[in-house]
């Protein structure tokens, strides 16, 4: 690692389905709380809506409870904002999710899509939890997915995909870092390389 990374620090990584982006993020993870002596915390978005999915979260779990190195897991599919005051300035915290985070946020139970002021309240909540968490923290990494690339044809479908692109960009705008994943290569979009 060339440069120690100041607090508040955000990394974006985005890339399609499996293509490396969370084993990538996660030895980054590893790479500056190795490097700052932080605490490691993995912020699961994720949530059991079938079994398939119930099993991935399970194995992800035991992955990182049995690997060999230390991670606190926050199960936290909504209102990451409500996990910042836990994180401490040498903190390394992953964020995995932000595609799953959308999801969960926009057709959360309470929302009436039809007020057209949900999405938007929806984008500020997000990204006012991530920054709220990044500035108590010495680094919060966030793995997001593209889903851009495909034509898109319903329009709840892509009322997502409006929002998650606009998040991008704002997240991008801000992020110290960011790197796109292609069959596991890492491309330092912007930023500095480590």
């Amino acid at each position: 690692m060339k440069s120690m990374m100041r607090a508040g620090t955000l990394i974006f990584i985005t890339g399609g389905v499996r293509s490396g982006k969370s084993a990538f993020a996660e030895c980054m993870a590893i790479q500056f709380a190795e490097a700052t002596s932080g605490s490691l915390h993995y912020i699961a978005t994720g949530r059991a809506t079938d079994q398939e999915m119930e099993s991935r979260i399970l194995r992800h779990q035991e992955e990182r409870k049995n690997g060999p190195y230390l991670w606190k897991t926050w199960e936290q599919p909504m209102d990451i904002g409500q996990l910042a005051p836990f994180f401490q300035k040498y903190d390394v915290v992953l964020l995995d999710c932000l595609t799953t985070l959308l999801s969960n946020e926009l057709f959360h139970e309470g929302n009436h899509l039809e007020d057209g002021t949900i999405p938007q309240k929806v984008k500020d909540h997000i990204m006012n939890g991530l920054i709220a968490v990044s500035q108590n923290c010495r680094v919060l990494i966030v793995v997001s997915n593209e889903v851009l690339f495909e034509p898109i044809h319903q329009k709840l479908v892509l009322l997502y995909a409006r929002l998650l692109g606009e998040l991008h960009v704002q997240i991008v705008k801000i992020a110290e870092r960011a790197y796109q994943m292609e069959a596991g290569i890492p491309l330092l979009m912007k930023g500095e390389p480590l």
